[in-house]
């Protein structure tokens, strides 16, 4: 069973942003004449890399409620030029959007078991995923979706 991160998407307000940011990243590489990659950097290593790799992902947690995951591709630690100890963490760019479910402020990243981790939305709420994220937000709100 594989096993999955979970983070804070520091200054997105929604998914739309998070995913123009990454559009917007990807961009920029290709410019500078980069293959487009979309890559995460993070402060420490996952020690259960082999676990995030057979099928994990990091799952966002955007204003106080995971939203989306994006899955995992590859695990690459290095040292930066100060001599510290980093990874990035390569990701598929496409985000899914999950069932949303609230989850507090945390610093860094925690481990989330797959049995703990939220459906897809596809499949906790068929069709629920083409309408527009301001109307998903409503619903959620009223407790509809």
């Amino acid at each position: 069973m594989p096993l999955h991160l979970i983070k804070l998407s520091v200054g997105s307000d929604s998914v739309k942003d998070l995913e123009d940011w990454i559009r917007q990243k990807l961009k920029a590489q290709k410019k500078r004449g980069k293959k487009p990659e979309r890559v995460h950097t993070t402060r420490m290593v996952p020690k259960r890399s082999e676990e995030l790799l057979d099928g994990g992902s990091i799952y966002w947690v955007i204003r106080g409620q995971i939203l989306c995951r994006e899955r995992l591709l590859d695990i690459r630690p290095f040292v930066d030029h100060d001599g510290i100890s980093r990874c990035r963490l390569v990701l598929d760019p496409k985000l899914v959007l999950v069932e949303p479910r609230s989850f507090r402020a945390f610093q860094g990243w925690r481990y989330l078991e797959a049995k703990d981790a939220p459906r897809d939305l596809d499949r906790a709420a068929p069709g629920a995923a083409a309408m527009p994220e301001p109307m998903r937000k409503e619903l959620r709100e009223l407790g509809l979706l």
